[in-house]
């Protein structure tokens, strides 16, 4: 059975703003969501647990995200954006606290993963009793928390009650943090930044460098001394239009596979070709542009080791920003056909749909 991991899913976010249950299908929520007044975000969501199940994703990081204030701008969905790092902390807590109890609520659908053998277990169910048609054989997805952005730890006496919570993976930025230059607001590791790598480090974090500077990427790089990954971010070399910081240059991909970064690759059409709305719109982006992402990696790598998929579905988009192939998760596996027809074997696309991320977590994850 060819399965996936997605490394990068905004659901906990999507839960508070919208009170979305994603044990129900993607088309269930699609159709509650009609007529209510976030139309930017809501009405097409791309994941609901069937869908899982039929592309056969087996694995979910979930994040923890909250979006910091600015000034002049209006944000209607205040109740999950912060001004202070008190607020930070409240809203990635209670987003803690939602896995948890979806996971204790829904256990169906949904089981938090935070050890090996928490792993082992899940795997050998959806190995033993793989998900078939109509609903058959449906299996629960594992969800492995992320923090995306580190503003929520007030001090770094927190980081072992994170870690006893079960957040496994943090990222120091999301725009600039007091840890890191980010997203549009570029700049190094601070003081305080390598602070917090080296307790990750002692405690056992995975490190996302997502949304961080490309110069505080190079400096985590060097320094963290435990597990790194790029959950979601493509190569801006590919990306026509595109300008910024939030992507990765050739210097950055090339720096990432010499310390064994797996990066997920993301089918979000702003990632993929920046101009699409001006230039033919979402029939202008095709799943074959991360097809190519994904053979740029590889081809720069010499392997198909460094490569996963992340899609960041539901997080402020959904089906309107996404390749015109895909209706839902449900057609990722979509992606196979295309690398396959690029020459890539089964074993490399294993690796890629869940293989290269599973190494992360059977060497990264405790006991």
């Amino acid at each position: 059975m060819n399965w996936f991991i997605d490394a990068h899913e905004d659901l906990a976010w999507n839960m508070a703003c919208f009170g979305r249950d994603y044990s129900q299908s993607a088309y269930q929520t699609r159709l509650s969501e009609q007529g209510t007044p976030f139309p930017a975000y809501t009405g097409d969501t791309m994941l609901g647990w069937p869908e899982y199940n039929q592309a056969k994703v087996a694995l979910v990081f979930g994040t923890l995200f909250a979006a910091p204030a600015r000034p002049g701008r209006v944000d209607l969905l205040d109740k999950q954006t912060y001004t202070t790092l008190r607020e930070a902390n409240v809203i990635a807590w209670n987003q803690l606290d939602s896995y948890h109890r979806l996971c204790d609520q829904k256990p169906h659908a949904f089981r938090m993963i935070g050890t090996q053998t928490e792993l082992n277990q899940h795997l050998a169910r959806w190995q033993e009793n793989p998900p078939g048609k109509d609903g058959q054989g449906y299996q629960p997805v594992g969800l492995i928390p992320l923090m995306e952005g580190a503003e929520g730890i007030l001090n770094l006496d927190e980081l072992p009650r994170w870690w006893e919570a079960g957040l496994r993976i943090i990222g120091l930025a999301w725009t600039g943090t007091r840890f890191s230059g980010g997203t549009r607001e570029p700049g190094p590791l601070t003081s305080e930044g390598k602070a917090l790598l080296e307790v990750m480090a002692e405690l056992g974090f995975i490190l996302d460098l997502s949304h961080m500077d490309a110069a505080a990427a190079f400096q985590a790089l060097e320094r963290y001394q435990g597990t790194i990954i790029t959950s979601h971010a493509n190569a801006s070399r590919l990306v026509r239009a595109y300008s910024g910081n939030r992507l990765l240059d050739d210097d950055l991909i090339r720096a990432m596979i010499e310390r064994d970064v797996v990066i997920g690759m993301v089918p979000f059409n702003n990632f993929l070709q920046a101009d699409w709305g001006q230039s033919g719109g979402r029939q202008a982006v095709s799943l074959s542009m991360l097809a190519d992402q994904i053979d740029y990696i590889c081809q720069i790598a010499g392997d198909a080791q460094h490569v996963g998929i992340g899609t960041d579905f539901d997080g402020g988009f959904g089906l309107q920003s996404s390749p015109r192939e895909l209706d839902s998760i449900a057609d990722l596996p979509l992606i196979l056909p295309l690398l396959s027809a690029k020459g890539y074997s089964e074993a490399e696309l294993e690796a890629i749909a869940h293989g290269n991320f599973l190494r992360v977590l059977q060497s990264a994850l405790p006991q």
